[in-house]
Order: structure tokens, then sequence, then C-alpha cells
């Protein structure tokens, strides 16, 4: 949608914010996460400090993000690649490179270049490590609820989500 004065202003529906994760770093294999979240929230945790001089002023420096977000519940879905990566992680109890992936964050709120199955829309790229917090759950569903690090990489391109492709800018 164009942004014009008709629709300036318009609140955004969550759901255009569009987060996928891919587990196979060889075959991407980008897996949309939101099917049970009622909230997800990126927590950008900014490292930032105040520095003052002798005029009474102060200067806020923000010199990195450690973005992080939490995935609960999750739902573990039989034949999901994520839940198939999650279940590994538990059994083996995998840690340190073991637990990258890449997050996949679109704008699909954005006018789409394209159309129909070719439309694509801004997306942003990054490496993500990915955290089981706990598995189990209660009598709604085996659940593995995990948090996401953000490591700050982030690539900016368009996703198709027709065919589940991004493509990095030049």
């Amino acid at each position: 949608m164009a942004l014009t004065t008709e629709n300036y202003g318009t609140k955004i529906a969550r759901k255009l914010l569009a987060h996928y994760i891919n587990v196979n770093l060889t075959t991407p294999a980008w897996e949309r996460i939101g099917k049970d979240l009622e909230d997800l929230s990126i927590e950008l945790n900014a490292e930032s400090e105040d520095k003052h001089n002798i005029l009474g002023e102060v200067e806020t420096v923000v010199s990195s993000y450690g973005a992080t977000g939490s995935v609960e519940p999750y739902f573990a879905r039989k034949g999901t690649d994520l839940f198939t990566w999650l279940q590994d992680v538990i059994d083996n109890r995998k840690v340190l490179d073991d637990l990258k992936v890449e997050h996949l964050e679109v704008h699909a709120w954005e006018e789409p270049t394209g159309s129909g199955d070719s439309a694509t829309y801004p997306a942003y790229k990054e490496t993500a490590v990915l955290v089981p917090t706990s598995y189990g759950g209660d009598y709604n569903g085996y659940q593995i609820p995990f948090e996401m690090h953000l490591q700050g990489d982030r690539v900016a391109g368009t996703f198709a989500p027709a065919t589940k492709t991004f493509t990095a800018n030049q």
C-alpha cells in the first residue's frame, strides 16, 4: 500500500510484521513463526551511556544493541523443521554454534515490488541464536518455548512470501 494522505496515520496490523526462522543453513527453508503467539516483541536492549559535561549538558551515546525476543508458547508440530531442530537441541543438549540459525523480519505493510506470486517485500536477515528455555507444558500440547538472541549482522533485502525466497540488496 503506497503512502497517501488517505492512509497516513493508519495503524499497521501486527500480522504485517512477519518473522521467519531458517534452521537449515545450507538450503534455506523459511518457516513463519507466530501461529500460537499472542505477542512477539523484539527487545532492542540498547547499550547506552550518559555523558555529562561541565556545562550541565547530558549526551546519551548508544554503542550497540543486544536484540532478543521470547517465543512463548511454541507448540511442537510434527514434521516442521523448527520443531525437529529444537527437539535435536534438547535431546543432545547442543551449545555454541550449534544454536545458530537465521531470522528474517519482513515488512509486509510496505508496498510490494511486483504482484501476485512475484511480490516481494522489504526484509532483514540476521543470524540468531535460539535457546530453548524449557520443554513439556500443560494439557494444551507439547511446548518448547525459546529465546531468540539476534546477533546484529542484519542484511537488508527483499522476501517473496510465495516462494519463501530472500534476496540480499546489492
